[in-house]
């Protein structure tokens, strides 16, 4: 079984029963924060971009747990500055695929900032478990969504709708149909007032998808 658990703001993690990996981990900071980074437990760290709501406290839990970060390359050396010392990396580009353990992550665009000069942001498709799950990051809407789904067909889209700085919901809504999702789960939202939305407006924008919302704490078996 494939369990999403989401901590909050944009950070959530995918278990397998075996591997776990996390996704952008902004915790100490965070007001909806399920989790100390302290207590997190994890194999791997994927970061889509390096604004502190997305980074986080990505360095430190890989310091602590020896999880290995998967990022672009001037993200895994910014991480590495802020523990001073060697962590575990494997560095990635816009369209590079990435064969691990529990199955594989293929990086893709998003139209977003960076965070980090000379990087760039970008979203994940990974396959675990038999499902094809779409992690966004922070975008907006962009017709290439398309053939991210005609690539990997997708099981679950994990898309922000705060608006302002990412997709609102109506562009989530675009969204889940240019990519052909199955499954949306909504994400970066109600951290403050400036990205406050109500999930439930989701249902006049999304068909042919099933909506999932979850709480920050809260847990979905991915089916």
């Amino acid at each position: 079984m494939l369990t999403y658990t989401y901590y909050g703001h944009a950070c959530f993690l995918l278990s397998d029963g075996e591997y776990k990996v996390l996704f952008d981990p902004f915790l100490s900071g965070n007001p909806q924060a399920a989790i100390n980074p302290y207590d997190v437990k994890t194999d791997y760290i994927l970061i889509t971009h390096a604004h502190d709501d997305h980074i986080g406290d990505a360095p430190e839990i890989a310091a602590n747990t020896g999880a290995e970060i998967i990022a672009i390359p001037e993200i895994l050396s910014l991480c590495a500055s802020r523990v001073n010392r060697a962590i575990k990396g494997s560095g990635m580009n816009i369209g590079g695929t990435l064969q691990l353990p529990f199955g594989q992550v293929r990086m893709v665009p998003a139209i977003h900032s960076a965070g980090v000069a000379g990087g760039i942001a970008c979203g994940f498709v990974v396959s675990m478990f038999g499902k094809n799950i779409y992690y966004a990051g922070d975008t907006a809407l962009f017709s290439d969504m398309k053939l991210i789904g005609e690539y990997d067909p997708i099981d679950y889209a994990i898309l922000p709708i705060g608006d302002n700085y990412t997709m609102g919901p109506a562009d989530a809504g675009r969204a889940v149909k240019l990519l052909g999702a199955k499954n949306l789960i909504p994400l970066h939202y109600n951290t403050w007032k400036v990205i406050e939305q109500n999930p439930m407006q989701l249902k006049y924008f999304v068909t042919g998808a099933k909506i999932h919302i979850v709480k920050p704490g809260g847990a979905l078996d991915l089916v």
